[in-house]
């Protein structure tokens, strides 16, 4: 594993977003979800392209927070313009969990 420096860490913009709505995405490679992320008044509202489908419905997406790489530029994803990252974990199947915050935050705190 090669390291980084500090000023390499600071500038991933690593933020707190709300799931505000999770559709299909039948259009992408491999199964995943088009996710509406809120990430509060000074970023608003991003799209993305998530891999959770193995995991995750819909519903359960909706209303749940997430840490998500709002600083990357943006990524043509078939039809969609994916706007931020949203992060996870591989489990041993290949699956992505999600890495969210164990209490609540406020929409936009960046992680530091």
């Amino acid at each position: 594993m090669s390291t980084i420096g500090w000023d390499d860490f600071t500038r991933v913009e690593l933020r707190i977003g709300r799931i505000i709505s999770a559709e299909p995405f039948p259009e992408a490679r491999r199964p995943a979800y088009i996710l509406h992320v809120d990430f509060g008044e000074t970023l608003g509202v991003k799209k993305s392209s998530a891999q959770l489908t193995a995991l995750y419905t819909p519903d359960e997406l909706s209303g749940r927070l997430v840490v998500a790489v709002t600083n990357l530029p943006k990524k043509q994803v078939g039809p969609l313009m994916s706007e931020c990252l949203v992060t996870g974990f591989h489990n041993e199947q290949g699956e992505v969990a999600l890495c969210v915050p164990d209490h609540a935050v406020p929409l936009g705190t960046r992680l530091m």
